[in-house]
């Protein structure tokens, strides 16, 4: 049996939760490339390098990774990207 990440389970109920209408309008089929989703869910919180960082609980260093497109980052990040673009009281307390 394959054993699954406690906090990308967590993070996919909360998704859930919070898209509701949006889940019924993505195919299960669409994967966006991460990098641009990153971009683009990264433009949209409107946080500073350092804020967005401490929102995410990596280091800045981790963030230039992922604008440079060194590094991917994981589903899970993804994740939590969209919940924290989502959810403007998270913005709001990390400033």
């Amino acid at each position: 049996m394959e054993s699954k990440d406690p906090m990308f389970e967590l993070l996919s109920s909360l998704e859930q939760i919070v898209f509701k209408e949006l889940s019924q309008t993505i195919t299960p089929n669409q994967k966006p490339n991460p990098f641009t989703e990153f971009e683009r869910l990264r433009k949209g919180t409107g946080l500073k390098t350092d804020d967005f960082a401490r929102a995410m609980g990596v280091s800045v260093a981790m963030v230039h990774e992922w604008e440079s497109k060194r590094v991917k980052p994981s589903m899970t990040e993804l994740k939590l990207m969209r919940l924290i673009q989502a959810t403007p009281t998270v913005q709001q307390a990390v400033n």
